[in-house]
């Protein structure tokens, strides 16, 4: 069977980009959004490789204690299971900034930018609230807590204060992103390249 050539496979990446949204895009390795922006999504992202390991380190030891020595490690099933709250947040978080959340955008790459910049205003201004009230309801939970976990004695705070940090930072990108669409639809031509690399 012939295959086309490679100038006539299409580009599928084409299809999910869009051009429109690269100004609120937070992308460390071309030095696109706030400085303070990549660095904390890529810290974000080296702590979710480190706990990614330390859980499937902490699953296996269970497995292995399960199946080869007939003795269960109690301290490892709670301990994977604050490593993945904490993994779930923190995964969020960076998905959040690089805009990897799923998302049907059929409409937004219809529209024109600057109809298109309206909509993401109100997108983001509907996020920033939602999580001011989970970071208002967290700080709550984190005030009146004060109890520990069963085996390995951590306070729970450590594992409430994991929605805290993560809403605050979806937070600030969404006011940022918000702020950035308000200038694109003030001023289109000055507002884009503005973003780049600061």
């Amino acid at each position: 069977m012939d295959t086309p050539p490679d100038d006539q496979i299409p580009d599928t990446a084409a299809l999910f980009d869009d051009p429109t949204r690269h100004p609120l895009e937070i992308e460390p390795e071309i030095g696109r959004g706030p400085v303070l922006f990549r660095w904390m999504t890529l810290a974000m992202e080296h702590a979710i490789a480190a706990l990614l390991v330390a859980l499937i380190v902490s699953v296996s030891a269970n497995v292995i204690g399960r199946a080869a020595l007939n003795h269960s490690l109690p301290w490892a099933d709670e301990l994977a299971r604050m490593l993945f709250i904490w993994l779930i947040f923190l995964g969020a978080a960076a998905a959040f900034a690089r805009y990897e959340h799923i998302a049907v955008d059929i409409l937004v790459q219809r529209l024109k930018p600057r109809a298109a910049h309206a909509l993401y205003l109100f997108q983001h201004l509907v996020i920033l609230g939602l999580m001011g009230i989970i970071v208002w309801g967290g700080a709550l939970v984190v005030a009146r807590a004060s109890s520990r976990t069963a085996i390995l004695n951590v306070p729970w705070n450590l594992i409430n204060f994991s929605l805290i940090l993560c809403a605050g930072f979806i937070a600030a990108v969404a006011l940022w992103r918000a702020y950035q669409s308000i200038r694109f639809i003030a001023s289109p031509d000055t507002a884009s390249p503005l973003n780049e690399g600061r």
